[in-house]
């Protein structure tokens, strides 16, 4: 049985020369500040919302269509919030000290390249979001952005080879549209003393994800197929597409470190910084399911990049490592897909 990380309290007890107790926070930056989640009845905007409030944040968010994934009455929710409109934006946004945006229209991997109300909807939502912040003297602004932006010409890439060719073709427009951010919160950073953090995070994956098979990403539906009993347990492409997966909770636990020790402007590649074959994904889920199917491999069936790495080198010297190894996520997000059935 795989145990589960847990989370440290972020109020540490201390002891001083004389054995008097001594409370140290260890997360100042978010205690008793007004935080700002957009997004947060989404997937990652619901993870940063549980670890906020543990680090004692004021925590402010909205709905929009479709209601919060978990209830707690120390949240503020502002309802039938449409961040595509600059008015409702300034409503939600209006005395924060920190932003954390997580908001936007998602697609199935497939339909991302082609699918312009996506790229639309994404631009619009983050230029909003940071008009509304720079309007309203908000201190921080965190974004966690894509590591589709990156080209296919080498791996595992580095921050500073972002823009040394173009995205890979299938998510090219939706490539450009990830580096269109980060010009646009640039352009931020230059007109305002906002101080601006960004990730370039890998495939993440973890409970409160999209599980419906027309519009999720690869673990969500290999989970929900595989647990729904699909016998042969048909996957397209190869089983030696190599990956790096990171679970949600060390994705949000990155994102904060970066907005507490990293640098305005500074982007991080945010991963695991472990190689997975898609085989070993597949494989992992299929060993926590009860009935092991057999597993078939379609390679006439379309696939993405073979090879898709980024170097975390920057990062970890900020002092990330991840609290969750893959095995120990997919357990997690699999028992809390069963308890939601």
């Amino acid at each position: 049985m795989i145990t589960s990380a847990f989370h440290v309290d972020p109020t540490i007890e201390v002891r001083d020369g004389r054995g008097s107790v001594i409370f140290w926070d260890n997360h100042p930056e978010f205690k008793d500040k007004r935080v700002v989640v957009t997004g947060g009845s989404g997937f990652v905007g619901t993870h940063y919302i549980t670890e906020l409030l543990s680090r004692g944040a004021n925590v402010v968010t909205h709905t929009h269509e479709r209601p919060l994934q978990i209830q707690d009455d120390r949240i503020e929710v502002l309802e039938n919030i449409n961040l595509e409109k600059i008015d409702d934006a300034m409503k939600l946004i209006d005395g924060a000290d920190y932003v954390i945006h997580s908001a936007g229209k998602i697609g199935h991997p497939s339909s991302i390249a082609t699918d312009f109300q996506i790229t639309l909807n994404q631009i619009v939502v983050i230029t909003n979001a940071l008009e509304a912040s720079y309007k309203c003297g908000v201190k921080g602004f965190v974004d966690i952005n894509s590591s589709t932006g990156y080209t296919d010409k080498k791996y595992p890439v580095t921050e500073d080879e972002y823009w040394d060719d173009e995205p890979y073709i299938s998510y090219y427009g939706y490539g450009w549209m990830r580096r269109y951010r980060e010009k646009v919160m640039e352009h931020c950073s230059h007109i305002s003393d906002m101080k601006i953090f960004i990730s370039r995070t890998t495939a993440v994956f973890g409970p409160h994800d999209n599980f419906d098979l027309e519009t999720c990403h690869v673990i969500p539906a290999l989970i929900k197929r595989c647990l729904g009993g699909e016998n042969p347990f048909e996957v397209w492409g190869s089983p030696d597409v190599v990956r790096d997966f990171i679970y949600v909770k060390d994705v949000v636990k990155g994102m904060l470190l970066i907005l507490e020790n990293g640098k305005s402007m500074k982007p991080y590649n945010l991963g695991s910084g472990e190689k997975l074959t898609i085989g070993q994904v597949v494989n992992t889920i299929v060993d926590f399911c009860e009935v092991s199917p057999e597993v078939v491999w379609d390679s006439s069936k379309p696939t993405t990049i073979p090879f898709k790495l980024s170097d975390i080198d920057r990062i970890t010297k900020l002092g990330f490592k991840t609290d969750y190894t893959f095995k120990q996520g997919i357990k997690e997000t699999m028992e809390w897909y069963l308890n939601e059935l």
